[in-house]
């Protein structure tokens, strides 16, 4: 194949993974909105739509591994084949998260929202964000822009412990409140977990420009010095 042509192939990958991110950002968009409306309908159509996103994975998978198996990269396009199966697996994951919030409205059946949704739309519009950026930077290969974005994961984690406090307030205050903060604070965690996994897509794009494979933490005194550069 010609460089031209094996050119071609990477764009359409990452055209694809463009895709599939696509439909995670939408799931996690319309998860959030099923359990705020308590519609059950709309959470079933979700899990269908979670069997679409397994096989967009399962399609771009096969595509990498021909272009593997067929082409024998090197150096930076091995980088950028073997971080693409990374970040089609994170994806999918994503997308069981948005299933498992799915499940969750559907299990709650008949009982009602212990609270009105505030701060939980708040982290899936964060998250989306965060997820819509990264993979932006990924098919741009722009490693600052990637490396800048995992910091953003403490507006996620804030808004999760603010979750957590309020909904141990409501247990404090009545015990038979239980079961409905579990069911809500499982949402959060799970919309906690999507952050995490738009770091790791970032660090995928840093690994693919430099060839360095290095967590990036928010908290890291060192990054946040980096970025005052």
């Amino acid at each position: 194949m010609l460089r031209k042509t094996f050119e071609t192939e990477i764009q359409q990958v990452k055209d694809e993974v463009l895709v599939l991110g696509s439909m995670v950002e939408q799931a996690i968009l319309n998860t959030v909105e099923a359990l705020k409306k308590r519609d059950i309908k709309a959470s079933e159509e979700i899990l269908k739509a979670d069997k679409l996103i397994n096989q967009k994975r399962f399609d771009i998978e096969n595509k990498l591994m021909i272009l593997i198996a067929t082409q024998q990269p090197m150096a930076r396009d091995l980088r950028l084949l073997a971080s693409c199966m990374e970040i089609i697996s994170e994806l999918e994951r994503m997308g069981d998260y948005a299933k498992g919030i799915a499940n969750i409205n559907i299990r709650m059946g008949d009982d009602p929202l212990l609270k009105p949704l505030i701060d939980i739309p708040r982290m899936a519009q964060k998250d989306v964000d965060m997820l819509h950026r990264a993979l932006t930077a990924f098919v741009n290969e722009d490693a600052e822009t990637a490396k800048a974005i995992p910091v953003e994961d403490d507006e996620v984690d804030a808004l999760y412990n603010q979750i957590y406090r309020e909904l141990m307030t409501f247990i404090i205050q009545d015990p038979k409140t239980i079961e409905r903060a579990n069911w809500l604070l499982w949402v959060a965690h799970n919309l906690e977990r999507v952050a995490d996994r738009v770091t790791n897509i970032c660090e995928r794009t840093v690994f693919i420009v430099t060839g360095e494979m290095a967590e990036i933490k928010a908290t890291d005194d060192e990054f946040w010095k980096s970025q005052k550069k």
